[in-house]
């Protein structure tokens, strides 16, 4: 399940609780609580899991360019050392190999900021949805506070 639906889910049930009258607190079930709480923590390890795969997906990604960089830079290395049987076969060759590596350094480059990007954005997905999650936990806990301090006040 997950996290944003879980985090919905508890402030339904904070929104939806029951006031104590005449306080601005609620009465909410502590088992649901715990049970919504106890799916959170079985679903924020998933999540993780998915944004390090997302990490080294980049990060093979990457790789796999800087590789594919490297081959036709040595391609085009190997063209041009073929073609050096005169002057003007040789500049041409030299042209052509130029063009080659900075083709393959903007594809490399090109690639490289995708994956990045890509990763940034799943990264900063898990980060609002962390700090969501915080900040329901932050709202539960407060709400709880209240409702114990009220309950050693009533005892009192």
């Amino acid at each position: 399940m997950d996290v944003l639906v879980l985090i919905d889910k508890l402030d339904d049930l904070v929104h939806n609780a029951k006031k104590v009258p005449l306080t601005d607190e609620v009465r909410v079930d502590r088992e649901q609580i715990y049970d919504i709480l106890d799916q959170m923590r079985a679903t924020i390890p998933e999540e993780i899991k998915q944004a390090r795969w997302i990490v080294k997906e980049r990060q093979e990604m990457l790789a796999e360019a800087k590789r594919e960089a490297e081959r036709i830079v040595k391609d085009a290395v190997r063209k041009q050392e073929e073609l050096v049987s005169d002057q003007e076969v040789t500049r041409e060759a030299e042209r052509a190999a130029e063009e080659i590596v900075e083709d393959a350094r903007a594809r490399e480059r090109e690639i490289r900021l995708g994956a990045e990007d890509y990763a940034d954005e799943i990264l900063n997905t898990l980060e609002v949805n962390l700090s969501k999650f915080i900040a329901a936990v932050r709202r539960g806990r407060e709400r709880l506070q209240g409702k114990e301090e009220e309950e050693g006040v009533e005892a009192a």
